[in-house]
């Protein structure tokens, strides 16, 4: 699902983009620092974010609080359930980080679809076309 979030986001019909698809143990500070836009992927886990994801906040939150106000996001969870406690905790820790939305999160519940990944690269498209015309 990632990479048909890349896919989307480099798309041929959206003006030039520089992206990088960071892991969650790999990212870092300075990547959310250096970002224009940031979009976060999750698997919904004992229905919250994954693991993964926790640990990368709780680095970025501190170091990246004030210096990221406003920063544009989007959120995307695969979700065996409804995603509904994934997605409320990531958005609390967004809220305190103050980011902004791009669009509301993609939830793709249930059994696995191949449709998700489509969802996934429009999702990358959406945000590239918004931050080329320069909405986000």
């Amino acid at each position: 699902m990632a990479e048909a979030v890349l896919h989307g986001c480099q798309d041929e019909a959206i003006g030039p983009l520089k992206t990088r698809l960071v892991a969650p143990a790999a990212a870092s500070t300075d990547d959310v620092l250096q970002c224009r836009a940031i979009i976060i992927g999750t698997t919904e886990n004992f229905g919250s974010m994954a693991g993964l994801i926790k640990d990368f906040f709780e680095r970025i939150y501190y170091p990246c609080l004030e210096q990221t106000e406003a920063l544009p996001y989007a959120l995307y969870i695969r979700a065996g359930n409804d995603g509904d406690g994934a997605k409320t905790s990531i958005e609390r820790i967004i809220t305190g980080l103050k980011w902004k939305p791009m669009q509301q999160p993609l939830v793709c519940q249930g059994d696995y679809r191949p449709e998700f990944l489509n969802q996934c690269e429009e999702l990358g498209m959406t945000v590239a076309a918004g931050l080329d015309v320069g909405i986000f």
